[in-house]
């Protein structure tokens, strides 16, 4: 019983952040839609497969900051991985297929918040372990997949503590402590640390 309700209070803040998460950000979506039609004229969102609880696909849905050809790119950079050729995560300074507007929205996470729809539709929560790509989650161990029994956040303990600095193992070490403290009111603080993380832009590339 406590269970459910500490799940149902987590769905709850869940919904009624993210609607006005998309409210109150509407007229940033709008500049930076504008922003990047004018830099090359591409799409202006990018929606990308990932995994979320259970192993379940779903879309996910952010504001495009790299070239439109990224992912053929990144065939070439491998040898360049700040987490190591053989990482699980591929994190990289100066990566050349991020764009000059897709700089700064990445700086300040604003790419991130078209997945205010995604936590709206239920795929993912404001708070939990980062989705994973799936070709990530076929090279994980036994351990590694508990990261995947709730569902993912926008925001977690790593992108509040380092970001792309801590690596993948430190990614998911974090998450499962976050996991076994799972709570609303956990949640709440978690978001309110991740507003001067995002504002001090500390391991966001």
């Amino acid at each position: 019983m406590t269970t459910r309700l500490a799940r149902g209070l987590k769905r709850l803040l869940d919904i009624c952040a993210s609607s006005a998460g998309l409210l109150c950000f509407s007229p940033i979506f709008l500049i930076t839609a504008i922003l990047i039609k004018i830099e090359d004229g591409g799409p202006v969102f990018f929606c990308q497969k990932r995994v979320g609880a259970g192993g379940k696909l779903f879309g996910m849905w952010k504001f495009r900051s790299m070239i439109m050809n990224a992912d053929q790119v990144k065939d070439q950079l491998l040898a360049q991985n700040q987490h190591g050729q053989a990482g699980v995560t591929f994190k990289m300074k100066d990566d050349p297929r991020i764009t000059k507007v897709g700089k700064w929205l990445r700086k300040l996470s604003v790419d991130e918040f078209p997945q205010f729809y995604n936590v709206l539709r239920g795929d993912m929560s404001l708070v939990g372990p980062r989705p994973p790509l799936p070709r990530e989650v076929a090279t994980y161990k036994a351990s590694h997949l508990r990261r995947l029994r709730i569902r993912p956040g926008i925001t977690c303990l790593w992108q509040i503590g380092g970001r792309a600095e801590i690596d993948f193992e430190g990614q998911v070490r974090l998450d499962l402590q976050y996991i076994r403290s799972s709570s609303a009111a956990y949640d709440i603080l978690i978001l309110l640390k991740t507003i001067p993380a995002v504002l001090l832009g500390k391991g966001a590339y």
